[in-house]
């Protein structure tokens, strides 16, 4: 081990809320209601003896389509954290999460301290947004901000999986099938309890609200395209719209070895850009750099946690990645539990954690997951102690 990693910072505890569908289950729980729950929940964690207060350097929270403002402050203040410790919001989109426990892992680099990172996002409480009235025209609601200039192509998530989809060759029952794989884990892992060391109730909700039985390719396939009459991607190959939010805490080396315990020493992060047309590739370039940085290969992880937005968007990364789609989320992934955009990636995390550091599924553990824009953020991590 070199010097470089073994100084690298260490998640020692990971949690969740439970996912639900947006007007559902936490439809009346806001994105600061949803992450103070776990925050609350870690700070006071005996994995960590008295809970991480007295080191608390600072909370991180991703977040797309929340209220403004500093999410990350609001929601630390209402869990009850000291007022000395700051807040801090990143908006990477459906990346966000994930680009939140990267930074701060690199804020312990070379400091001492605990940071509590992760993301939120209520879709049930997002404001609506409007422009303006600007001279003849008038005030027009909008449903998202632009992912990049109109010039170098902005589509929706969706038709841009369609695309995907159809130039790389991934067929509608290629699709489907994955997407029946992905939520046949999730109830399994759900019926054999394997979410509920991770996950923070909250207001009496207690477990996944979008995973489904019996969900086969046959019954996957009387479903129309979602987007394009012509496509193959619909409403049972892609993810939902969701509530939720993660949180790891993340400590210093040497902090880690003098508390002892097993954890996840983050390795190697990468963040990468890619054509803003083709979004949800971005998983590839993010994942292929941090594999490098951290000196290893596809064939040495153990456990792969990429942000399942849709199938043949998986289906394409998997293909430019060399990599087989069965070691994709084995426990199930976001087209079964569903994808809470600004908390997504870190629920990536919480996932490797309950894999890697709670149970025995290996040693290394790689998340990665895209962004609208254009953009892709990686993470590889190795079980330790």
């Amino acid at each position: 081990m070199t010097a470089a990693v073994a100084d690298a910072p260490v998640i020692v505890a990971a949690r969740r809320t439970p996912i639900g569908t947006a007007g559902r289950s936490l439809a009346a729980c806001t994105a600061a209601d949803l992450a103070a729950a776990v925050l609350t929940d870690l700070a006071a964690d005996a994995r960590t003896g008295t809970g991480p207060r007295a080191s608390l350097r600072e909370v991180v929270l991703g977040n797309c389509m929340g209220p403004g403002g500093d999410v990350a402050r609001v929601a630390a203040l209402q869990a009850g954290l000291p007022i000395a410790v700051p807040g801090l919001t990143v908006d990477r989109q459906c990346a966000s999460g994930l680009a939140a426990v990267v930074l701060g892992a690199t804020m312990l680099r070379g400091e001492v301290g605990t940071v509590l990172a992760g993301g939120v996002e209520s879709a049930s409480t997002a404001p609506w947004r409007s422009w303006p009235p600007r001279g003849d025209v008038p005030a027009t609601r909008y449903e998202r901000a632009p992912f990049a200039p109109s010039g170098l192509g902005d589509p929706d998530m969706g038709p841009a999986a369609d695309l995907i989809a159809r130039e790389h060759g991934i067929t509608r029952a290629q699709q489907d099938e994955y997407a029946a794989r992905s939520h046949a884990r999730a109830m399994a892992t759900q019926r054999a309890e394997g979410f509920a060391a991770e996950i923070v109730p909250v207001g009496g909700v207690s477990c996944d609200q979008r995973p489904r039985d019996g969900l086969t390719v046959e019954r996957l396939g009387r479903l129309r395209p979602a987007f394009d009459p012509a496509g193959t991607v619909t409403a049972g190959n892609s993810c939902g719209i969701n509530d939720g939010a993660a949180v790891v805490t993340l400590v210093d080396a040497a902090t880690h070895r003098r508390q002892g315990g097993r954890g996840l020493r983050v390795i190697a992060t990468a963040t990468a850009g890619v054509d803003p047309r083709r979004p949800g590739l971005g998983i590839v370039p993010a994942a292929e750099q941090a594999l490098d940085r951290a000196g290893i290969s596809l064939g040495d992880v153990d456990v792969v946690e990429l942000n399942e937005a849709f199938a043949g968007q998986i289906l394409a990364c998997c293909a430019a990645l060399g990599l087989e789609p069965e070691r994709v989320c084995p426990q199930g992934g976001a087209l079964a539990l569903g994808h809470p955009w600004g908390a997504s990636g870190a629920v990536l995390a919480v996932r490797l954690f309950s894999q890697l550091a709670r149970g025995d599924a290996g040693r290394y553990g790689l998340a990665a997951i895209a962004a609208g824009g254009g953009q892709g953020v990686a993470m590889v991590v190795e079980a330790c102690g």
